[in-house]
């Protein structure tokens, strides 16, 4: 299981994700709350593993991309969109 995490306001943060973590969930992030669980000792991937794009104007675009949105808008439970995500290997 994976999960995206990008706050603005981080205080707790690190306990969530550490909470994530210990159930196995591989976590991803973004520019300041990457830095932060970082800082936090917490294992935590760059958004940018996930989609191949870097960050763009000054952070202000970072998951706006269909390996993100294709994991979180696909429904499960039709075959047609579970097809749709191996066939262009987005993984959910």
């Amino acid at each position: 299981m994976r999960a995206i995490i990008s706050v603005s306001n981080k205080s707790g943060v690190a306990d969530f994700a550490r909470g994530l973590q210990e159930l196995g969930v591989e976590i991803f992030s973004t520019g300041g709350t990457k830095k932060s669980l970082e800082g936090a000792g917490i294992k935590v991937h760059s958004i940018s593993e996930l989609t191949g794009f870097p960050e763009i104007l000054d952070g202000r675009v970072k998951t706006l991309h269909p390996a993100v949105h294709g994991g979180i808008l696909a429904r499960r439970d039709l075959p047609q969109h579970l097809a749709e995500l191996a066939k262009n290997h987005i993984e959910t």
